[in-house]
């Protein structure tokens, strides 16, 4: 997307959220950006056509004319993988249908060279932790902690892939360090719990950032899409296997990814202000076994419980109970029961997942009101008769 030079002047983040991608409008006469849902373009040049289909095919490149198919490209898409790109500090992001199908391209990019070990550290998302495991990319991972990553990386190590805060526990590593420790081999670092508002991982070394953006940057549980931040040479590549594979986001969704981006800083902050005194609040009840908090902050929460977890989720009533976060809303789940079931018992313990853990997405709700619910929960003695009505009245 052509940008004019005022466009590339540094800005703080919150101005960049709100204005990139969209510095063409004003010239189009619009001032909310356009959502394009066409599957394909009409195309009267032939000729120039096949000529930039075999430039897409050798390179990846994409050029500033008109599109082609939508499995190519979109331009409502490519305004959010503007935006995200100039929030993280990459020189290009490419989107994807989930957070699932943007790794999945970054893995066969690597394999594509042969190299399809990757090095690891747990935990990571249950999901991304299976796909490594079980082989089913014909990937090949060593598991290791920071410290082990430089002896472990292979002359057909083709990846690093951490995620700082990981998910459940919240476990914070120092990506500088390990940027350092991978030599040649490319850091994939998941930024999706911390966002570009709290850390920016390409600052500290990592080559690729990998967003759910069905979390925070959508930031309102209604739309479900992938990103990878990197430099335009793997995004070139990104876009081929996109292109062939068909991971491809839905015009719809860029759209309201785009929006979300919008409001992204403020309800960060918002969200992280109250997770930050429901963490001190949860530290000093005797209730609660451990509390999990980032030093960076943020809006998750984790924490373990003295008594069964299983009756907290059973009990709140405000809060939501159901997988995933970063919604204005407040989600808590149980991860040995959900996110991360699928990863062995073994290995969610050894890597700090406790059976008792409980993961909170903190929204926007007041923070007394939450607390309230917390704290009845807490206790294991769910007002069934509150929730039995309820719904039955949803049924009725």
């Amino acid at each position: 997307m052509a940008t004019d030079d005022f466009s590339a002047t540094p800005r703080a983040l919150a101005t960049e959220a709100v204005h990139a991608g969209r510095e063409d409008l004003a010239g189009l006469g619009l001032h909310a950006p356009p959502l394009d849902l066409s599957t394909t373009y009409p195309s009267y040049d032939s000729r120039e056509e096949a000529a930039r289909i075999d430039a897409f095919a050798a390179t990846g490149a994409l050029d500033d004319g008109p599109p082609v198919y939508a499995r190519l490209s979109n331009p409502t898409v490519g305004r959010f993988e503007t935006a995200l790109a100039r929030l993280e500090g990459t020189e290009s992001a490419v989107a994807f249908a989930s957070g699932m199908a943007a790794l999945t391209a970054v893995l066969l990019v690597r394999a594509s060279l042969g190299l399809r070990h990757v090095v690891a550290v747990r935990p990571l998302y249950g999901c991304s932790d299976h796909l490594l495991n079980a082989g089913l990319l014909g990937t090949e991972v060593t598991w290791v902690d920071p410290a082990g990553i430089a002896d472990a990386i292979r002359p057909d190590t083709g990846l690093v892939l951490v995620e700082s805060p990981a998910n459940p526990n919240l476990r914070e590593l120092d990506l500088r360090a390990i940027a350092a420790s991978c030599g040649s081999v490319p850091l994939l670092a998941d930024n999706t719990f911390a966002t570009p508002v709290l850390q920016r991982p390409v600052e500290s070394g990592a080559r690729l950032v990998l967003h759910s953006a069905t979390k925070y940057l959508g930031g309102h549980g209604d739309v479900m899409g992938g990103i990878v931040a990197c430099d335009e040479e793997f995004a070139r590549k990104l876009r081929q296997v996109r292109f062939t594979t068909g991971g491809v986001l839905h015009p719809f969704a860029g759209y309201l990814l785009l929006r979300g981006l919008a409001t992204l800083p403020v309800r960060m902050r918002a969200a992280s202000a109250s997770a930050a005194e429901l963490a001190a609040r949860l530290a000093a009840d005797p209730r609660v076994a451990a509390v999990h908090y980032p030093r960076i902050g943020g809006a998750m929460v984790a924490f373990e419980t003295v008594g069964d977890p299983h009756e907290v989720i059973a009990s709140v009533r405000l809060v939501t109970p159901a997988v995933s976060l970063g919604s204005v809303d407040t989600l808590i789940q149980h991860p040995a029961s959900i996110s991360h079931r699928i990863v062995d018992a073994r290995d969610r313990r050894s890597s700090g997942v406790s059976d008792r853990l409980l993961r909170m997405s903190v929204g926007l709700e007041d923070v007394e009101d939450l607390w309230a619910d917390l704290d009845q929960a807490l206790n294991g003695r769910p007002d069934r008769g509150v929730r039995d009505g309820r719904h039955a009245g949803a049924v009725s």
